[in-house]
This record gives C-alpha cells, structure tokens and sequence, in this order.
C-alpha cells in the first residue's frame, strides 16, 4: 500500500510539472516557426549540444548494438517482438482513450487486445490489424493535447531525444500508468521492468535507424529537419493519424 502511494505521489508530481511548464512556456521566446504553430525552442543552443551528444552515442553504441541486434535476430522474430511490446501497452492506450473521450478508440483497442491474446499468440502476431483494426494511436502526451494543453517548449534529452514539455510528461505518466510496472514493483522484481523498457527502446532504435539515416544524409540541417519531422509526426498521431511518434533522436 506503501508503494501504491508513493507512486501516485509521483505520477501527479510529474503531470503537474509537465502542465506548467507546458501552459507558462507556450509563448516562450526562441525558436518558434510557421511550421510548428505551438511549439517553441527556446533552448536551442543547449538542444543542439545535446542533439550533438546523441549523435555521437548513436553512432559508437547504439548503431552497432542494433546491427548486432538484426545479425542475431531474424527479421520475422523481431517483428514478433516488437508486436509484443505493442500488445503489453495495451492497457495503457485503452485508458489513454477513455481520457480522451474516445470511445470508438477504446472499443477497438480493446477488441484488439482479446483477439491477438487468444488468437495471436499473446500478442506475436498482430491477427486484429490483418483484419483491418489497425491500432489506435494513445498516449497521455496525445491526451494532454485533447485537453488542450499545447506543446510547451521543445526538448532535445540525452539518451532519449526530441520531445516537448507536455509529452515528455505523458510519457512518464504512461510509464506509471503501465500495469505491469506496478506488478513488478510490488513483487520487488523491478528488472522485469527495466529489461521490457530496454527492449522496448531496442526495439524502437531499430525501427527508426534507417528512416533518420536518410534524414540525416538528405538535410542540410539535421538538427531542424529532425525538429520539424518530430513536429509532423505528433501532430498527426494527434489528429487519430497513424504517422510514426518519433520519440528518439538519432
């Protein structure tokens, strides 16, 4: 019961601080173009050393672990997982939803949920978006949105790269939120959690390595390019798109 409160503690601790900084920041000077209505940069000079941090890791760790990472596994297998992780956040799109009044959403992440747990093998095969239900983009950045909270101010983070005040809150919330998380951590087997969450950010650096390769070759500014492609893709997973959420800087 002790760990049940102190994670409330922090998940509203977290979500109040991303809703100030998002609300006071939304007019912020700095960076703040007419393709990105909403969302400022006013700490550019200290994004782009971090944006240059990360490239540098990315290239001497990350790139070769992923390599190694496609040598080892077979294209279908890491499909498989990456199909897995999708399924196991399940829980957390279908709240995500209900908060942002989607019903219709809701239905369907749910149905999603029962048909590739029984049918899908737990989730390694995406049997529901074969038949045509596709998922639901949902996260609590997507939900602070639909509330009417703006972007705040662009964030370039080491390790984990571009994002915003407002959706760099959802993202922590979203983690407390997961179900798993709380299990784990009241059994005392926190790894279980952070081995997933390892997983999960493989799983994404693979996904992404190859579209932000060519970005980077094809942009006289990468830092910008990758600005305002981080732009593009929130906004339309806002509007119930099913563009990529770039979440990682390459």
């Amino acid at each position: 019961m002790k760990k049940i409160k102190r994670n409330l503690v922090t998940v509203f601790a977290v979500l109040s601080l991303g809703l100030a900084a998002a609300g006071c920041s939304s007019n912020a000077g700095g960076y703040d173009s007419s393709e990105t209505p909403g969302m400022t940069d006013p700490l550019e000079d200290v994004n782009r050393a971090v944006f240059g941090f990360n490239r540098q890791f990315d290239s001497f760790v990350v790139y070769p672990i992923v390599e190694g990472y496609r040598f080892v596994v077979p294209s279908p297998a890491r499909k498989g997982i990456s199909n897995v992780l999708e399924h196991l956040q399940n829980p957390v799109h279908l709240a995500n939803n209900v908060l942002q009044g989607d019903i219709q959403g809701a239905g369907r992440t749910a149905f999603r949920s029962v048909v590739n747990t029984f049918v899908g093998f737990g989730g390694v095969l995406d049997i529901a978006a074969y038949e045509g239900y596709e998922k639901v983009p949902a996260d609590f950045g997507k939900t602070l949105a639909s509330w009417g909270v703006n972007h705040g101010p662009y964030i370039v983070a080491p390790f984990f790269g571009p994002s915003s005040a407002r959706d760099y809150a959802g993202y922590f919330v979203d983690s407390f939120m997961d179900p798993l998380r709380w299990y784990w951590f009241n059994i005392d087997e926190q790894h279980l959690y952070y081995t997933k969450m390892g997983v999960r950010y493989l799983d994404l650096r693979d996904s992404l390595k190859d579209s932000l390769q060519e970005l980077e070759s094809s942009s006289i500014d990468y830092y910008a390019s990758v600005r305002s492609s981080y732009y593009q893709a929130r906004k339309t997973t806002a509007s119930d798109g099913d563009a990529a959420y770039i979440e990682y800087d390459n």
